[in-house]
């Protein structure tokens, strides 16, 4: 079978290839053996081949967050699943053609669902939820703000934000994306620039803001901070400069802000197996009903992984980069 290899850190696309590998053979006792039918390229992935990202382990390594497969084959003791249904997988190394795991990694999705949606389901959905869940309690006419609000997540948190009652203020860097993201149910849609703090009061009218979202870093993050209320909280759960997040010590200590971190596994790792099960139950069933949905531009080939991390480095796409390592998807 085919497996994506990552032999050096560095530039993704000068260390990566496609190898072929000993087919998994049978599942054991408790494992489940599974087609990856598709996996999509995340910033997380490109960091991981850089040798950037907080796991950096031994070389050889195979990348890969996260991804959809169908099931092959269960190992005795696996009830919660059964050949052919549609899984997303817990654990990392997903760029294949197969995967073997514990059954309790793998989680059923609704066959109703969009293949190409369901790859992306693991992730960003449960990121953008928990975000609105974990980290300030908000309720019904509380406002948010966001930077990076045309990614993935981003607009996530706009669609999961709408039915709550939460009003968004959605930080871009071109104004060509603000009838998109308004069209998703964004509130007010703003440029980012030395000048947001005044704009944003502008066009909340000075409405109190208590969470800020972060995947900037640097002085962006000061920039959103500026922003919120006194005793509010910013959140960082990402760093597209590559800096560590800035905020002033007047906003800390006269201002009462706080800035905390977020990552999905710390997040998930304070639920029970069935409490994951249910947040991603809920989650595959809005994506299948079209409530939740990311932009796909392009699905590659395994074979062709270096175009498809090459192509997943540019800016200003229109969508998330997916690879089918079994054919199309």
């Amino acid at each position: 079978m085919k497996q994506i290899m990552l032999d050096r850190y560095g530039q993704p696309e000068d260390g990566l290839r496609c190898a072929e590998v000993p087919d998994l053979g049978a599942p054991g006792a408790g494992e489940v053996v599974f087609d990856v039918l598709a996996f999509p390229i995340n910033p997380a992935d490109i960091s991981f081949c850089r040798g950037t990202y907080r796991l950096r382990p031994e070389l050889p390594a195979t990348p890969g967050a996260e991804c959809v497969g169908r099931v092959a084959a269960i190992g005795s003791g696996v009830t919660h699943v059964k050949p052919g249904d549609l899984v997303i997988n817990l654990q990392r190394e997903n760029w294949t053609q197969q995967r073997r795991v514990k059954g309790d990694d793998v989680i059923a999705v609704s066959d109703g669902i969009d293949i190409q949606q369901a790859a992306m389901l693991r992730i960003n959905p449960a990121t953008a939820l928990l975000l609105l869940a974990d980290v300030v309690p908000l309720k019904p006419g509380d406002w948010i703000i966001q930077n990076v609000a045309n990614s993935a997540v981003g607009r996530l948190v706009i669609r999961l934000a709408r039915p709550r009652g939460v009003k968004t203020v959605n930080v871009v860097r071109r104004e060509s994306l603000f009838g998109e993201l308004k069209a998703l149910g964004g509130d007010v849609c703003v440029l980012d620039g030395p000048d947001l703090a005044a704009a944003v009061k502008a066009q909340t009218r000075e409405a109190p803001i208590r969470l800020g979202l972060d995947a900037v870093s640097g002085r962006a993050t000061a920039r959103l901070s500026a922003c919120l209320a006194d005793g509010g909280v910013v959140c960082n759960y990402g760093s597209m400069t590559g800096e560590d997040p800035v905020m002033s010590r007047s906003t800390l200590i006269s201002g009462g802000q706080s800035l905390v971190g977020f990552i999905l596994g710390r997040a998930l790792g304070t639920r029970s197996l069935p409490e994951i099960r249910a947040i991603y139950a809920d989650l595959g069933q809005q994506v299948a009903k079209g409530n939740l949905s990311a932009p796909v531009e392009m699905v590659y080939p395994i074979e062709d992984i270096k175009e498809a991390v090459a192509h997943a480095q540019r800016g200003e796409r229109s969508g998330k980069i997916l690879v089918g390592p079994n054919g199309p998807v």
